[in-house]
């Protein structure tokens, strides 16, 4: 199977092209522009203060924060999202977002900074972006020392990296114009969405001078068997700690970089209106990622590359992958059934050879469409990733979007509704069955939809595999 790599440029392996968008100006509609994403509650929801503490925590946030984001509270608990409680410690959103304010942060980071993005972000996931920003001048040199440091224990290599061609070679390293962080990008709003106390908790944990958040899984939504599991989190190289013999406890944490580009984005953030926060365009996304955006991605694509993520370079290295951006299919489901504790499955549609070639599909459109929509009513966004072909069928780049609903049309066909990271666009889009559909390359499903497809294997089968040959080919390649 042709290895797939996540990521917004270069994705296949292929040389390096523009972003890859699909094209929204035929097929897509922006009718779904009003249209917001449906959370969860459950039977939990709650749409009033009912202790003296919630209502002492939530006056405390009232009077820190201006008239617009205090509207966006007020909404928030009307829509019973403010004491939503789907965390993995059961606290509430509001728990999440008085700790943010009242407890310290990291260093260079803001408590209204990081209470302002989170509640905005919340209010309208849409606005998470990947793109990243740039970095200012009174921050350059700071940067550069950074990046040439970074896992640097060898003194004489420090002295050198410090010349005036490393300087420069790695000031146009840390210059990113084009983020691979699609897959992190996507899976930090489907936390917003579907577990919005979670989403505050990460953000509180990862802003914390801890920059990092525990949070505990069942070994079997990574694998049927728990040695397997095991196998799982040592390969990529996660910590953690055993709570039984059938959940463990991860420590998840933004790579070293990550702090640095935060505060940045702190303090240097491009807005379409920056005047004051929660005053964008309510259709723009911001020109750049929030600071929470920069610690939430950080750490999923940490995880995902078994901790040899760069937040400076946008680049990583790691067991799975040759080359430098991006998460592959396997990296990608492992960091979504860590993120959401749910056994994910990644199932591939469209068969590729060698050279990237599109040859046809395993299955048919009616089929991807059916279990694409029954993951849907099972109340799960699906993460897809689709390509884009040359005249030749040749791949030439790939991206990771959300479905997150879908409609019929005045024809009867299905219309799914996105979400796309890098649209810079604060709303969903739609693309019809028959423009999407062929470019869908592979989708991830819950584990009960995806076994019924006869292609499918537990995803450390796969991973298993794909390092076994790595390892193979890299010995061939000492020993030449």
């Amino acid at each position: 199977m042709y290895s797939v790599n996540l990521n917004c440029q270069n994705n296949y392996n292929i040389l390096p092209r523009k972003s890859a968008k699909l094209n929204n100006s035929a097929p897509a509609s922006n009718s779904a522009s009003n249209s917001l994403p449906h959370v969860s509650f459950g039977s939990s929801l709650r749409t009033e203060l009912s202790t003296n503490e919630e209502k002492g925590k939530y006056n405390e946030l009232v009077k820190l924060v201006d008239k617009p984001v205090r509207k966006m509270l007020n909404e928030m608990l009307k829509k019973g999202l403010l004491l939503n409680s789907n965390s993995s410690d059961r606290s509430t959103v509001l728990d999440n977002l008085h700790k943010i304010a009242m407890t310290p942060r990291a260093q260079g980071l803001s408590n209204r900074n990081i209470l302002y993005e989170t509640i905005e972000t919340l209010s309208n996931p849409y606005i998470i972006t990947q793109q990243f920003g740039n970095i200012p001048e009174s921050y350059q040199k700071k940067a550069v020392d950074a990046y040439l440091k970074k896992g640097e224990t060898n003194l004489l290599r420090q002295k050198l990296n410090s010349n005036f061609a490393d300087r420069n070679l790695a000031a146009q390293e840390i210059n990113v114009t084009h983020s691979g962080t699609c897959v992190a990008a996507s899976e930090e709003f489907n936390l917003a969405v579907k577990q919005p106390a979670e989403f505050a908790r990460f953000a509180e944990g990862l802003s914390s001078p801890n920059l990092s958040v525990e949070k505990t899984i069942k070994y079997s939504n990574l694998a049927d068997n728990i040695l397997d599991a095991v196998w799982l989190l040592n390969v990529f190289e996660i910590p953690y700690e055993a709570s039984d013999f059938e959940s463990v406890k991860l420590k998840l944490a933004p790579d070293k970089n990550a702090l640095l580009r935060a505060q940045i984005q702190t303090v240097d953030r491009d807005l379409y209106n920056p005047d004051a926060p929660g005053k964008a365009e309510p259709h723009r996304a911001p020109f750049e990622r929030s600071s929470v955006d920069v610690l939430m991605q950080s750490t999923f694509m940490q995880a995902g590359s078994q901790q040899t993520y760069d937040s400076l370079s946008d680049k990583r290295a790691g067991k799975f992958k040759q080359d430098d951006k991006g998460l592959i299919e396997f990296e990608k489901t492992f960091v979504e059934s860590i993120a959401e504790d749910k056994n994910k499955i990644s199932v591939t549609y469209q068969t590729l050879d060698e050279n990237g070639k599109l040859l046809g599909y395993e299955t048919d459109f009616a089929t991807i469409k059916k279990q694409i929509t029954d993951a849907l009513k099972m109340d799960e966004n699906v993460i897809i990733g689709y390509t884009q072909v040359d005249q030749n069928n040749i791949v030439i780049n790939g991206h990771e979007i959300t479905v997150v609903r879908t409609r019929t049309d005045r024809n009867g066909k299905t219309v799914f509704i996105c979400n796309d990271t890098d649209d810079d666009l604060a709303r969903p889009v739609e693309y019809s069955e028959d423009y999407l559909l062929p470019k869908i390359h592979h989708a991830a499903l819950p584990k009960a939809i995806a076994e019924a497809s006869v292609h499918i294997q537990e995803n450390w089968i796969e991973g298993f595999r794909t390092y076994k040959e790595l390892k193979a080919g890299q010995r061939l390649q000492n020993a030449a």
